[in-house]
């Protein structure tokens, strides 16, 4: 059960915080949600779609795996790639209010599978003599990518819609004669109404900061061959 309380360097002086990454912390998962302040390293490596939550508005997913539970940059020595997304690098961490209001603070769940005490497995979130120590601060700069980018969401979507861009898209891969994959609900942007805006509907998606976002989603459905290669990859390996 999540028991989750703000930071503060008296009370969790001595605590650790597992960075690895594995089935068992959950990333053993076939897609996370992404968010717009990361897409520029999002897009080198993984591809992105659209997908409807459950009050119907798009969310941003970088896809994994093409199986249920299937991250295909997860194996036995951790996570394989450049760049892990947001969503799965802030472990314990997240933003909540102080406890007498003010400005966001950091906050942890204390109960997390990643976190510990003393001397065990871990990176130290405080240094021995005060400060922060550099995990705490590069957990810092991933909540501000989560939280700027939460933002962006809605309207980055609205100006996808008001150009007429967002396309139903199905990921057709055939791996061989017999095994192929077709997965359905998602959405993308498309390549197609991308390059037909005329100049004023450019000038607007440009001037809302989601041209080149835009862009980038395009881009990064060359990816899929990415999984497709791991896919095999995984396969042959047994």
């Amino acid at each position: 059960m999540a028991r989750t309380v703000q930071l503060n360097n008296v009370d969790h002086h001595d605590l650790r915080v597992i960075t690895r990454h594995a089935a068992e912390f959950g990333d053993a998962v076939n897609q996370v949600l992404i968010f717009p302040t990361e897409f520029e390293e999002i897009q080198r490596e993984y591809p992105i779609f659209f997908i409807r939550d459950a009050s119907d508005d798009y969310q941003a997913v970088a896809l994994l795996g093409l199986d249920r539970d299937e991250n295909l940059f997860l194996d036995d020595a951790g996570w394989q790639a450049g760049y892990v997304p947001a969503a799965q690098q802030r472990g314990p961490f997240a933003i909540g209010m102080g406890e007498e209001g003010g400005d966001p603070m950091i906050h942890i769940d204390i109960e997390h599978a990643r976190v510990g005490r003393g001397d065990g497995e871990g990176q130290p979130l405080f240094l021995p003599h005060g400060g922060n120590a550099p995990y705490l601060e590069h957990v810092a700069g991933v909540l501000r990518t989560i939280y700027a980018g939460l933002d962006l969401i809605r309207p980055m979507f609205e100006a996808f819609e008001d150009a007429g861009l967002i396309e139903p898209v199905a990921v057709q891969v055939q791996l061989s004669d017999t095994e192929s994959y077709e997965l359905g609900d998602f959405s993308t942007i498309s390549a197609e109404r991308l390059g037909a805006l005329d100049g004023a509907a450019l000038d607007a998606l440009h001037r809302a900061g989601f041209l080149y976002p835009a862009f980038l989603i395009v881009a990064s459905t060359a990816n899929v061959n990415r999984l497709i290669e791991r896919k095999l990859a995984r396969g042959r390996a047994g």
